[in-house]
């Protein structure tokens, strides 16, 4: 991914809600499955990690992206933006 077009994906992220919180129990099976399912849906999804959570976002983005073949767009605080194109019908139309 280049730099422009992870811009271009970040100016799409300012404008969506968090759909998925990380909490105590850290990253579970079932937080990972349920963001690969949310991924059939939408291509950018934002996790947030609260407060309680003692690991680091930019680790739990990381071990996210792995787990979902997806691709970190950014990682603020403690907001995390993911990114996986649809292959069959993609809605975002990345820039070259």
């Amino acid at each position: 991914m280049t730099s422009k077009q992870r811009a271009y994906l970040k100016g799409l992220a300012m404008n969506i809600d968090p759909i998925f919180q990380v909490g105590k129990a850290s990253l579970t099976p079932e937080v990972t499955e349920a963001v690969l399912e949310s991924f059939n849906t939408r291509e950018l999804i934002k996790i947030s990690v609260l407060k309680n959570c003692i690991d680091d976002p930019r680790e739990i983005a990381a071990v996210m992206s792995e787990r979902t073949h997806s691709e970190v767009v950014q990682v603020i605080g403690k907001k995390i933006v993911l990114y996986k194109a649809d292959k069959d019908n993609p809605k975002i139309k990345l820039p070259l």
